[in-house]
């Protein structure tokens, strides 16, 4: 065939039905191919392709060439004949991490293309003379484009704030679920299971249990995401049988030419392998994967043996002795336990708990050294060694994701010196800067009359009573004060047919004080609404005709503690429309609606001078937040667990003199 009848043919199979013409198949295929704009490898496709073929073109090269082609027909001749090896689709190889920039990039193309469409039709319709460039340019569809991608992608996720170790690993999580990935129906069992080239990439253990397992993974320990997307995993160079200090970090393609011993594998003092054959992993060998090698042979080594688990899994003591689905439960578990009052470290601990806590970001660690010379619940304040003052403030009482309370507490007092990297504050689920997700209790296996059947607790009355299993949860209330129909809302201490008790705990505004005990319906903010003529009954119309206005012409609708919720309020924001400052005091108010007359100074009776309103959505007059705490104590229906996966429910509490005890 000549070139033209070449051309014809690929446009006829590229569009059929359509009329073939030589300068639509020509610009056809230079725009599938060879545009920038419609196609494009990026770097990664390319050095996909050089691998895969052979070839030796450098990574900017981002089309496809003709030497691409006479290779790619090259390969398939070769499968055709035999030779060669077909992809194995489940392999890391053939897998990559798309991380946050790059969806965030390919939502931002999106943007830009939407808004290079809307510039080209109004320069179109547009009188040149009168054409202005923030006319023209629409900036509306890019940041529709970014909204749309932190606000409702399915990758864009409220994070995990339960404890440190939850946070921690949301971050590290990988998922096969979203755009441009799989669905939860399609996802088949190969997909789902563990493969080999997991190994020191993704852990075999941590994944949910329910329809989404193996498609939600995490990242494994050492594990880190190289330029191209690509897992790595470290291992120590061996040398002619000995062990050297240096890491190379491989992708699972690499390592597979590679002799590598697991990192359990003795050593003498000076990093020779004590003994002379060693059993490794070669994955290149089709005919023995585990070969027995002379140590001599031995190219590369395992850094660790808790290399190919995630954070979770390796914070599980005894790991290996227990059964897979057991230990899924253990890591999955931990990310569930509620910060207590009073955290203690484990007993019996895998080594991690110091480095998984400093690394969740839940502690305060001292940047420089130097001496303490302030502590309180607010700040910690170091004189370094040069004479400089480190600051560092501290979170008190504040609302996680889950509503559970986040408080660091400082662990140095006055006078200490404290070293660069020195954990000064502890976080939630820390103690003395390591992980402690629960408490060291004594456990007891024995039946108790049919209430421990079926996985059932029971425990001790003295856990409740000394607060060993007590907790602090926040819940946040808020309430809007807004422009209707019938007038603005009010936010108020003045509520029609409310006892004066009722109202003890308001300020003069009608917001509740700092400090308040609240039970059910008691009142957090006073609000008042206008009342329509139509809610008024006939006698009524009649008096405010007669008469003028009354002082019922508004109706409650303050903000009230729900049913079964109880606390302490712990703080209180206001965001407002019209704030003013006094010119004689500095103090700040606050009005639901504007001031008829000059407002003055409720303190002082200063002049209030009006500045910069709050950022509120429209129709938003005043918004007031209110949270308030509250001490859970451990009570039957709620889970406990160990981390090896041994969770029940708790069935009864028992009174100390009932329960069983040591001789």
């Amino acid at each position: 065939h000549d070139k033209r009848e070449a051309l014809l043919d690929i446009y006829r199979k590229l569009r059929p039905g359509d009329p073939v013409t030589e300068e639509g198949a020509r610009a056809l295929i230079l725009a599938q191919l060879y545009d920038n704009r419609r196609y494009d490898l990026a770097r990664v496709g390319r050095y996909k392709l050089n691998k895969k073929l052979g070839l030796n073109l450098p990574l900017d090269v981002r089309t496809v060439t003709k030497e691409d082609f006479v290779a790619i027909i090259e390969y398939l001749l070769k499968l055709e004949r035999g030779e060669g090896e077909v992809d194995e689709i489940d392999h890391l190889k053939n897998k990559r991490v798309r991380a946050v920039g790059e969806l965030l990039q390919s939502q931002l193309r999106n943007g830009f293309l939407r808004m290079e469409k809307v510039a080209k039709e109004r320069m179109t319709s547009m009188d040149p003379d009168q054409i202005m460039p923030q006319v023209i340019l629409a900036i509306k569809p890019v940041a529709a484009a970014i909204k749309s991608f932190f606000g409702s992608s399915q990758l864009s996720q409220f994070m995990d704030q339960t404890n440190p170790l939850s946070e921690l690993t949301h971050k590290r999580r990988l998922s096969a679920l979203g755009p441009g990935g799989l669905t939860r129906q399609s996802a088949t069992l190969e997909v789902r299971d563990v493969h080999d080239s997991h190994y020191g990439r993704i852990c075999p253990i941590e994944t949910p249990e329910g329809p989404n397992i193996g498609l939600i993974s995490q990242l494994a320990i050492y594990a880190r995401v190289n330029e191209f997307g690509f897992i790595e995993t470290p291992y120590r160079k061996v040398v002619n049988g000995k062990a050297t200090d240096e890491i190379v970090y491989l992708t699972a393609e690499e390592e597979e030419q590679y002799r590598i011993a697991p990192g359990d594998t003795p050593l003498l003092e000076d990093g020779t392998i004590a003994e002379e054959f060693v059993q490794v992993r070669h994955r290149a060998n089709e005919a023995n994967r585990y070969p027995v090698i002379r140590r001599e042979e031995v190219e590369l080594m395992d850094v660790s043996p808790v290399q190919l688990v995630s954070v979770a899994t390796a914070l599980i003591p005894f790991l290996e002795s227990d059964d897979a689905a057991r230990a899924l439960m253990g890591a999955n578990m931990q990310k569930q336990a509620v910060p207590l009052l009073r955290s203690s470290a484990p007993i019996v601990k895998t080594g991690l708990e110091r480095r998984a806590a400093m690394d969740s970001g839940a502690l305060v660690i001292a940047r420089r050294n130097g001496v303490v010379t302030k502590v309180t619940a607010e700040e910690i304040v170091v004189r370094t060694e040069d004479g400089d003052l480190d600051i560092y403030p501290l979170l008190n009482t504040m609302q996680s994701n889950q509503s559970t309370c986040i408080t660091q507490k400082p662990i140095v007092n006055r006078g200490d010196r404290v070293r660069a990297g020195q954990v000064i504050a502890d976080g939630p689920c820390s103690d003395h800067g390591e992980l402690a997700l629960g408490k060291n209790v004594l456990v007891c296996f024995v039946p108790w009359g049919g209430y421990n059947y079926e996985d059932a607790i029971l425990i001790s009355q003295r856990l409740v009573r000394d607060d060993v299993y007590s907790s602090i949860h926040i819940e946040r209330y808020e309430v809007e004060a807004r422009d209707t129909k019938l007038g603005p809302e009010e936010i108020t201490r003045d509520i029609p047919n409310v006892g004066e008790d009722a109202l003890k705990d308001l300020d003069e505004h009608g917001i509740i004080r700092i400090g308040a005990q609240v039970q059910p319906e008691d009142i957090l903010v006073g609000k008042v609404q206008p009342k329509g003529q139509s809610e008024l009954s006939a006698e009524e119309r009649l008096i405010i005709a007669i008469f003028g206005k009354k002082a019922e012409e508004t109706r409650d609708v303050s903000l009230r503690l729900p049913h079964g919720e109880k606390g302490k309020v712990i703080d209180v924001k206001v965001f407002s429309r019209f704030r003013y400052r006094c010119k004689v005091c500095g103090h700040i108010h606050h009005f639901s609606k504007r001031p008829e007359d000059k407002p003055e100074c409720e303190r002082c009776e200063g002049e209030l001078e009006r500045i910069s309103a709050d950022d509120l959505p429209p129709g938003v007059n005043m918004l007031v937040r209110v949270y308030v705490a509250q001490k859970r104590k451990i009570m039957e229906g709620d889970k406990m667990a160990g981390r090896h996966g041994n969770k029940g429910v708790i069935s009864k509490i028992l009174p100390e003199e009932d329960m069983p005890f040591l001789p």
